[in-house]
């Protein structure tokens, strides 16, 4: 048997790591189909294509095993591989020494494999691509590295879970983000109160302790949405992914839920900019997600919401025209923002905290201004602006650090 036509018999052998959908490993196995054949000259040229564009084969196919979603993977994210049947991790040791030995493929292996003494000639003649070194914890002899696996994936998670830490609900599915905004919690200034009251209740969440719904509501610019994107940077590690919804998505909050019922993973599904029409259809669908669907709320998901108002519901002229009609609308409104078990207050600072925050921001970026001139500039900006907000003060330091590094007057 030579070598190109042991190792596809590796690639079909596979069993717990099943990775012949990859495009690079179909791609590998066509190769290796068509030794025999002139179809190998092609198939060489379009492997080799495929794998230069990464930065080496053995760290793609690497990275693929550290992403992969099979069950020994999501075992060991759930700290349960240890429970798992002798046959499973027989299976994952065999296709870790299988894999290895694939991802040690070289040109070579494929123009000595080959018979014919023109294809063979031909075949020396095409750029080799680099086998390179797999991604830690891997290092050699992967079939006795199942422990630093297992590792591994207590930390950071299985499948997609393992690359991503942020998704979108498009098309009735999950859509990894890639681009996430890389906030931490140092960089928010002030609020410490309402900022604390999340991190606790994100920290009871990831433990596995009782935790609660929390609805950031309030002025506008004043961190609610980025106080949720820091505590994801900041518990990532720890196993919390987050799910962006919008409001058109909430009904298929139950749809979420049941399928991420069996990760192990931990998941904030968050709704940002929460607002509701009087008679919008997705309100009671929010309120039986809350609390009081049949479906029941599952261990590993919670929801976190913003909105710039309390009641979560604009109230029309109508709506205000009797008492009794009021009352019972307030009564509705509260039914939802009640089963929130947790709300948090925000409202935009007066002078002297607006100026505290540009002042942090400012020795944060270690820009050596004049304070008093820094201070007078940054109420203008705010005037200008329609009012003092956290964020207001961000844009107004990003103005200032754009213009001194450039040595423009601001």
């Amino acid at each position: 048997m030579n070598k190109a036509q042991k190792l596809r018999f590796y690639i079909e052998a596979l069993c717990v790591y099943d990775l012949k959908k990859d495009e690079v490993v179909s791609g590998l196995l066509r190769l290796l189909q068509s030794v025999g054949s002139e179809d190998v000259l092609e198939r060489q040229s379009e492997f080799f294509r495929m794998v230069t564009s990464h930065n080496s084969f053995k760290e793609y196919l690497s990275r693929l095993i550290l992403t992969d979603d099979n069950a020994f993977t999501k075992a060991a994210a759930a700290g349960r591989a240890d429970r798992l049947p002798a046959a499973v991790l027989n299976g994952v040791k065999s296709d870790l020494k299988k894999l290895e030995a694939i991802a040690n493929v070289a040109p070579r292996d494929i123009y000595e494999s080959v018979e014919n003494t023109d294809l063979r000639q031909v075949l020396k003649t095409l750029p080799g691509w680099q086998t390179g070194e797999p991604a830690a914890p891997l290092k050699t002899n992967w079939e006795e590295q199942i422990g630093d696996l297992i590792e591994y994936h207590k930390k950071n998670g299985y499948g997609m879970f393992s690359k991503y830490n942020a998704f979108t609900w498009r098309e009735h599915n999950l859509w990894p983000l890639s681009g996430t905004d890389p906030i931490q919690l140092s960089d928010l200034k002030n609020y410490e109160e309402q900022r604390q009251k999340v991190i606790d209740n994100t920290e009871s969440f990831v433990k596995g302790y009782p935790s609660n719904n929390v609805l950031l509501y309030g002025d506008r610019g004043t961190g609610k949405s980025s106080t949720v994107h820091a505590v994801l940077n900041a518990y990532a590690p720890e196993g919390l992914r987050m799910i962006e919804i919008s409001k058109s998505d909430i009904p298929d909050l139950t749809m979420i839920r049941e399928m991420l019922a069996d990760s192990p993973m931990k998941f904030i599904i968050f709704i940002d900019d929460l607002c509701f029409d009087s008679h919008d259809d997705s309100f009671g669908e929010l309120k039986a997600a809350l609390e009081g669907s049949l479906s029941g709320r599952k261990h590993n998901t919670i929801i976190y919401a913003t909105s710039n108002r309390r009641h979560l519901i604009k109230e029309s002229f109508s709506d205000r025209e009797n008492d009794i009609n009021r009352n019972d609308i307030m009564q509705e409104q509260l039914s939802l923002s009640d089963r929130f078990g947790l709300s948090i207050t925000f409202v935009n600072p007066d002078k002297k905290e607006y100026l505290d925050i540009v002042e942090k921001i400012a020795d944060d970026r270690n820009l050596a201004v004049d304070k008093e001139r820094l201070f007078s500039a940054a109420e203008r900006w705010a005037t200008r602006r329609g009012g003092r907000s956290p964020r207001c003060a961000r844009q107004f330091i990003d103005f200032v650090e754009s213009a001194e590094k450039r040595g423009k007057a601001w």
